[in-house]
């Protein structure tokens, strides 16, 4: 699975703000229909005990828009929900088209009652009369995005997007989007293929004048299960997100993903590029992490492989994991447009006994940076039977670092590069700690290889009292590839995240 967001992206942010008052005749039901969560709970119960039936395509000529025409088709500024009420949130909305083949339909919460945004003629400016005509037909929305001042006060930022399949990605004060989040993974790297749920249906909350959250609800489905979320957005410094959702399967899913991230990893230092580049890294995210269970920090750099890669981090209960982006410099990327060192780090704490599962991490193999080529996810050891409600929540932050600094008290991958020893030509890794506090003792590491054995190892401080590296030589033998274990120790506890990489070699 490879999902082309970069159009998307672009074409959210073209979107502007100073947002004016929501017309009273954009609504399906004037009075509207009483709503609660309770309300989508038993919807999602009723659409999985019928057969699923696929969202209808919008018609043709709106698919068969190119991006240029697409991105011409912008909400209208006047149309925007709430852009001059006492609420500091606003909402605007996408059309369907391009990439967006079908449909949704979204309602607007006041007060305990839902009312279906409707869409006019008047709903869009578009390149053509066309145009208008046909989305004015179709009467259906493709997403929407949320509007609130995270960066300053004057501004309305957008921050927050949910557009496509389950797909939707945030920002927090002063990033740029990157990574997206997704409300659930079916049958990722399967050699059937993937399955994609989808939102069919969204009920958003009217805040009050002084909130800084706002509620969104959702319906899921999929040909093997349908569902009901409800995203809790808290904007700001980092964007949070609390998520509970309720599953009806309507068979055993037998390789699910909760807590699903996607991302895009293109070369870095560990992976250099395929074929020249003059930045020195290109990615969304450069490394997983994650929060265990029994209490260990472990850092997973990303790779750009050959071939298709699938690792599994066995867990019981794990505390957090994300995929994240800890290069922070325009020197790291050397990129004037793309501006990754502002793109956002994505940190999944689970909520409740997720039980014995693993982390699985899908590293694809990409040529365009266009891709998202990364997936990880919490799989639960057992499958989720289809004769009882599933229930699951977590908290999803979008921070610049992560997991978070407090109390980790401990070091941080900061960088890991790659390269050959000058002697035998022996792959050799070195491994660059930073922060976290240092006592007195002595400083080691722990090194392990699943093959092969390891050549040396070597422990140094790093100039100016800024952290340590260690250097592992690998001596593979006929092995081709190799999982690496590095757990620094000061006095045999531990000093710093636990360095995981898989080495693929020629």
């Amino acid at each position: 699975m490879m999902f082309d967001r970069r159009a998307l992206m672009q074409t959210a942010l073209s979107g502007v703000a100073g947002l004016l008052a929501f017309p009273g005749d954009a609504f399906a039901q004037p009075q509207g229909a009483a709503f609660s969560h309770a309300t989508v709970i038993e919807r999602a119960r009723a659409v999985a005990a019928q057969p699923f039936v696929p969202p209808r395509p919008v018609p043709k000529a709106l698919r068969a828009l190119d991006y240029d025409l697409y991105r011409q088709i912008r909400y209208r500024r006047e149309s925007a929900i709430w852009g001059t009420s006492p609420t500091a949130f606003s909402i605007q909305f996408f059309a369907p088209g391009f990439l967006f083949e079908s449909g949704v339909e979204i309602s607007v919460v006041e007060s305990g009652y839902a009312r279906r945004v409707l869409v006019n003629r008047n709903s869009f400016e578009t390149p053509s009369e066309e145009i208008g005509a046909l989305l004015a037909s179709v009467g259906q929305l493709a997403g929407f995005r949320l509007h609130y001042p995270i960066n300053r006060p004057d501004y309305d930022d957008e921050f927050i997007v949910f557009q496509g399949a389950s797909y939707f990605r945030a920002v927090s004060r002063g990033q740029a989007y990157g990574l997206s989040a997704r409300g659930l993974a079916l049958d990722v790297g399967e050699p059937g293929g993937e399955e994609f749920p989808v939102f069919r249906e969204f009920w958003i909350e009217r805040p009050h004048a002084d909130a800084h959250a706002i509620v969104v609800h959702a319906l899921l489905d999929s040909p093997s299960v349908a569902g009901a979320y409800r995203f809790a957005v808290y904007s700001g410094a980092p964007t949070a997100v609390d998520v509970d959702a309720t599953l009806f399967p309507r068979v055993a899913l037998e390789h699910v993903g909760l807590g699903a991230l996607t991302s895009m990893f293109m070369h870095g230092p560990v992976d250099p590029p395929d074929r020249p580049d003059y930045r020195p890294a290109v990615h969304d995210s450069l490394g997983l992490a994650m929060h265990t269970g029994s209490g260990e920090y472990l850092w997973r750099p990303l790779n750009n492989p050959a071939a298709l890669q699938i690792s599994a981090f066995v867990d019981r209960n794990p505390r957090g994991f994300g995929l994240v982006q800890r290069a922070r410099r325009f020197a790291d990327f050397e990129d004037l447009e793309a501006a990754y060192e502002r793109r956002p780090s994505a940190w999944v704490v689970p909520r409740g006994d997720w039980g014995e599962g693993h982390v699985q991490l899908v590293e694809i193999p990409s040529d365009s940076e266009i891709n998202d080529n990364i997936v990880a996810y919490w799989r639960p050891a057992q499958p989720i039977l289809a004769d009882a409600p599933y229930r699951f929540s977590y908290r999803l932050t979008w921070p610049d670092h992560a997991p978070p600094r407090r109390g980790m008290g401990m070091a941080r991958v900061a960088r890991t590069g790659y390269g050959l020893s000058f002697i035998g030509a022996l792959p050799q890794f070195a491994i660059d700690y930073a922060g976290g506090s240092m006592p007195d003792g002595v400083l080691t590491a722990e090194v392990s290889a699943s093959a092969g054995q390891i050549a040396e190892t070597v422990v140094q401080e790093l100039p100016g009292g800024g952290g340590f590296r260690v250097f592992v030589t690998l001596d593979p033998g006929p092995a081709k590839n190799v999982e690496l274990r590095v757990a620094p120790r000061i006095d045999g506890r531990p000093a710093g995240e636990t360095w995981l990489y898989r080495w693929l070699g020629g």
